[in-house]
């Protein structure tokens, strides 16, 4: 959990670099192997899919300077490698959600004589 706070800290106040001035990138986890060797760190951007890939390749040119950041931040035996891996669960889960608003709405549109009314939906059929 410090590996992923003090990442986003740096990425966001520290890492000066074009593909990642425009964006707004999260790091939404950190996975550090047992041995410290190694850290996955999944990112989400806000943003276009072009913007979420400049955000990637600018990650990849700063690792060596965020790994060292890391390094003086974190008292750790080993500073780990880091790979960094685009995560769109939450662009998903926002997409997800305007469908089924966009759905809810043409429910309604619909009106009561077409979808029936709520409660009808809903009730168990009487015998």
């Amino acid at each position: 959990m410090e590996v992923q706070r003090e990442l986003s800290e740096i990425i966001r106040t520290q890492v000066k670099d074009p593909g990642l001035s425009r964006v707004m990138v999260t790091v939404v986890s950190a996975e550090v192997t047992p041995d410290l060797k190694y850290c996955k760190a999944y990112i989400s951007v806000l943003g276009s899919e072009e913007a979420a890939k400049a955000a990637l390749e600018g990650l990849k040119r700063a690792v060596g300077f965020i790994r060292k950041e890391l390094a003086r931040r974190v008292n750790l035996r080993n500073t780990p490698e880091l790979k960094f891996i685009l995560d769109q669960s939450i662009e998903y889960g926002v997409h997800m959600s305007r469908l089924i608003d966009d759905v809810t709405e043409h429910m309604k549109d619909r009106g009561d004589e077409e979808a029936g009314s709520e409660e009808e939906w809903w009730d168990e059929p009487e015998e």
